[in-house]
């Protein structure tokens, strides 16, 4: 089996989020076996910013629902979208 690349959108829960604390969070939760390949900001309004982790994960059973729980679980995180997914 191969490895999958997953774009990944995290919504802060407010504008005030350190942005940068929060990649470092996110980094220490990451299940066994996924690994983060860069981040990407995106500007959403009101001087909201969405972060854009590229996740790498093994294509096997689940794909990336341990890491989209693993986010979600992480404070200040308002929501955790999958935007793309594909094979590596």
């Amino acid at each position: 089996m191969g490895d999958v690349a997953a774009k990944i959108k995290v919504m802060p829960n407010s504008p005030d989020v350190d942005l940068d604390d929060l990649q470092d969070r996110l980094e220490e939760v990451l299940p066994e076996g996924a690994k983060i390949r860069g981040f990407e900001r995106d500007d959403v309004a009101f001087g909201l910013v969405a972060l854009l982790p590229t996740v790498i994960v093994p294509d096997g059973a689940g794909g990336t629902e341990a890491v989209e729980e693993a986010f979600s679980e992480v404070d200040g995180v308002e929501s955790v979208n999958v935007e793309n997914v594909g094979r590596l």
